[in-house]
């Protein structure tokens, strides 16, 4: 994993993100979802969200120049990338007041259980914490195993999320604070 870097993604990263979602929703999401759930979940979740990187807040794990993962935060309303328009998705939070959002974290399945997915989401937690961020929240996917627990997040309840089709992934909403 020494060969693994971490750095914010670009524009150009796009096709690259799209692929490790895809492939790590394919393989990894299995545990979690059926086939209905995933069908809709490639549609509607892999999609990288392009502000995130505009913000600088979205970062790429690679090694050897192709993308074996991704993830980021953000400092914006937005919860997850499927979820549709709304009035103030876009709007700022406010560091003093409200967590920062932990967002579309995924790993390519043959990078999984690596420490990838750990490095970027400290990686996202600093650059987070540097803005006057302390608290952070994330809704995670029930395929996400136990690596934000292992990293000190602490369930604070359902939070299913309905994608535009109607479908529902059952997600847990997690919370961590400095």
């Amino acid at each position: 994993m020494s060969s693994v870097i971490v750095r914010a993604a670009t524009r150009s990263d796009v096709t690259g993100i799209a692929a490790v979602m895809r492939e790590s929703l394919l393989s990894l999401g299995r545990v979690a979802y059926d086939e209905h759930q995933i069908a809709s979940a490639l549609l509607y979740i892999a999609r990288p969200d392009e502000q995130l990187i505009d913000d600088g807040t979205y970062f790429v794990a690679t090694e050897d120049e192709g993308i074996v993962g991704c993830g980021g935060w953000s400092r914006r309303r937005k919860v997850y990338s499927g979820s549709t328009a709304a009035g103030d998705e876009n709007a700022l939070i406010d560091p003093a007041t409200e967590p920062a959002r932990i967002r579309a974290m995924f790993v390519r399945p043959e990078y999984a259980r690596r420490g990838i997915g750990r490095r970027i989401l400290q990686h996202s937690e600093e650059r987070a914490a540097a803005e006057g961020f302390r608290n952070f929240q994330l809704v995670a996917m029930h395929s996400a195993g136990g690596i934000y627990e292992a990293a000190g997040y602490r369930s604070i309840g359902e939070s299913p999320i309905t994608l535009e089709d109607g479908v529902v992934l059952d997600c847990t909403l997690m919370e961590k604070s400095l």
